[in-house]
């Protein structure tokens, strides 16, 4: 896969990919059309040696692996770590408002979200709604507006002189989008709305009722390569879709004959603590079923690598004092080994030693990240899961600029670099 048909697809993909939800689906098919197994947790599994399979949680979490020749007790697992979820604005259960005549949502914010490039945009819909089909069974299915329906409007700056010096943002005051106006018309209700479109989506289903929903509005406009050089990728949800994809494209495309896996979790930019996030038993509970024995098990952990990957400020050129001047990423010049005293990332020398290695040999240019020492400093799912199941652990990601806003920015070849890297890291058998 060439460069550019890789950030073409990667950019497909965060298109596709509106919410952890929707992540979660379009890896599946991905994988699926791989050549990897469907598995359910509920089920017996009998996996084969060579075998490719692809397990999810909670519709918004999802492993991947390929049972490797050599036993995962003695060669252990090579194991890439991803989160599906994003910084965004989610749907109250009980939404509705008309306030001056408008139609509008209540919302909270997930996350560490940037807040004011979520104004005067054109934004959707989409989620997972649970239902009651026409048997009185309740189940899930996704649903996505698509289209424009709904617009943060900003104040006017005739009213508020001070915007560009001070505006504030009052989540529960001034972040309700605006939808319609409904006039005379009967009142509007959100549930209403999505039976309407489960049913037009779904039609199948025989669905009667909408009974709960979790929702979260999104950015229409599309991802896209920008720069004279056509050097940047400009998207929403870069952090972390790219990883996510970047590491299913790796495990797809890799070698070796160790077992291989990739997760992607939910729930990362609220903590991880969750049945589906890093922080549950999700990961564990697959490595259980591989190596069906604790000592097995022991033995696989002991000998088994991580490799966190989650996206690494860049250093911006504009606010080039908010970085240490000499561990301040460029975008486009190769992944970035991110570092803490603290433990808010995982790495040590002994991980970084061996990516390094790796990188040099496959001639990867490499970087290193380390937040200024009078700044706090973000976590990743790293330490999280090298805590939970005792397993080597490095934090890696590429340069982003705007990270947490609601359009992000990285670098064309970083795909590439980041691609190889991983690669290279999976076929490794020491």
């Amino acid at each position: 896969m060439t460069k550019r048909s890789l950030n073409r697809s990667l950019l497909e993909f965060i298109q596709a990919s509106p919410t952890p939800f929707h992540a979660t689906a379009t890896l599946k098919a991905l994988f699926e059309s791989a050549g990897f197994s469907a598995l359910d947790e509920g089920h017996d599994w009998r996996l084969e040696s060579g075998g490719r399979y692809v397990v999810t949680r909670n519709d918004s979490s999802l492993i991947a692996f390929i049972v490797g020749e050599q036993a995962p007790a003695e060669a252990g697992v090579r194991m890439l770590g991803a989160h599906t979820d994003s910084p965004f604005l989610r749907v109250k259960p009980q939404a509705d408002m008309v306030n001056n005549g408008y139609y509008q949502l209540g919302v909270e914010v997930y996350g560490g979200a940037l807040l004011n490039p979520w104004f005067d945009r054109d934004l959707s819909l989409a989620g997972r709604v649970c239902y009651r089909d026409s048997d009185g069974r309740p189940g899930t299915t996704l649903i996505d507006f698509q289209s424009p329906v709904a617009v943060i409007p900003s104040l006017a700056i005739h009213l508020d002189r001070e915007a560009n010096e001070s505006r504030r943002i009052n989540a529960q005051q001034h972040l309700p989008p605006v939808l319609m106006q409904p006039g005379n018309a009967a009142p509007v209700t959100l549930r209403q709305l999505l039976l309407e479109l489960a049913r037009e989506q779904h039609p199948e289903i025989g669905i009667e009722a909408v009974l709960e929903y979790e929702l979260s509005l999104y950015d229409c406009q599309p991802g896209t390569l920008i720069g004279l050089q056509q050097e940047f990728i400009a998207a929403a949800r870069l952090d972390n879709l790219l990883s996510c994809f970047i590491g299913a494209r790796a495990l797809i495309d890799s070698a070796g004959g160790s077992s291989r896996l990739l997760v992607c979790s939910d729930h990362e930019e609220v903590g991880s603590t969750s049945a589906c996030g890093a922080d549950g038993p999700f990961l564990k509970s697959v490595l259980e079923r591989l190596c069906p024995d604790a000592q097995a098990l022991a033995r696989c952990i002991n000998r088994s690598w991580l490799v966190s990957v989650d996206n690494a400020h860049g250093i911006h050129p504009n606010y080039a004092e908010r970085h240490d001047a000499r561990h301040g990423p460029l975008l486009n010049q190769g992944p970035v080994i991110k570092s803490n005293a603290n433990q808010r990332y995982a790495s040590n020398s002994e991980t970084a030693g061996l990516f390094r290695l790796l990188c040099e040999q496959a001639d990867i240019p490499l970087q290193s990240f380390v937040v200024r020492s009078d700044m706090a400093c973000g976590s990743t799912i790293g330490p999280i899961t090298a805590a939970n199941i005792g397993v080597r652990t490095l934090d890696i990601g590429v340069a982003t600029f705007a990270m947490h806003s609601i359009r992000e920015l990285a670098g064309a070849r970083d795909t590439e670099y980041l691609h190889r890297a991983l690669r290279r890291f999976l076929a490794y058998s020491g």
